[in-house]
């Protein structure tokens, strides 16, 4: 089993938790509410070099990282500093993220808000909506090619712009085919949690000019 493997099994185990505690009708109701996405491709597209912040307790990699008292501040301080957008994680296990976190964020700051996550069903874009994500984090990786193409549209249904993550040609392939707009290309592969600095140079040429694409990982400065 990879690292990937294990974190979707213990994703899906406290999925299945919070399905049991929050009907999918209440999630619906409460997206209702919520105010409608804010243009993420847009904000990335302005001019020069667009940040993505993140609010980031822990990782497989590198284990704690960061205590964040108050999820809020740090957004803040990142909105301050020019970020474009936040990206907060809100896997629980592995990263000690939270949807509270996510709550906190989307309560703070006006930018569009990323919820960074390993999503594989539909209740969690809808959770990502009821809590004021503007994004989703869809990893090509952990989906076959029926999942991956129905979360997109799902996403694109609920106003949700899907930030689709890839790390090498075959799944650039596949995001390409499930008409993803933004695709986010990852250094580190997520199944060994190796980072391969060059995979990003290896796989932008073949983007179209059309698709918005995002550098994830392995970055040290400017």
């Amino acid at each position: 089993m990879t690292v990937l493997d294990e974190i979707v099994a213990g994703v899906r185990e406290d999925l299945a938790a919070r399905q049991a505690a929050v009907s999918l009708d209440e999630l619906k109701d409460r997206a209702a509410r919520t105010p409608a996405a804010v243009d993420a491709i847009s904000m990335l597209r302005s001019d020069g070099v667009s940040v993505i912040a993140e609010v980031k307790r822990a990782s497989p990699s590198k284990g704690q990282l960061a205590t964040i008292p108050d999820p809020a501040d740090l957004a803040r301080a990142y909105v301050d500093g020019g970020a474009s957008v936040i990206s907060v994680l809100t896997e629980e296990r592995r990263f000690k993220g939270s949807l509270a976190d996510l709550t906190a964020v989307r309560a703070a700051v006006d930018v569009p808000i990323l919820r960074k996550d390993f999503i594989v069903t539909s209740y969690q874009l809808w959770e990502a909506r009821a809590y004021g994500a503007d994004l989703a984090l869809l990893i090509v990786a952990a989906l076959d090619d029926q999942a991956l193409i129905s979360l997109v549209e799902r996403a694109e249904s609920l106003g949700l712009t899907a930030l689709v993550e890839v790390h090498d040609e075959a799944e650039l392939q596949r995001a390409l085919a499930a008409n993803a707009k933004i695709i986010g290309i990852n250094a580190r592969n997520l199944k060994t949690l190796e980072i391969h600095p060059e995979v990003f140079g290896e796989l932008a040429p073949m983007v179209p000019a059309d698709v918005l694409l995002v550098a994830e990982s392995g970055i040290r400065g400017p």
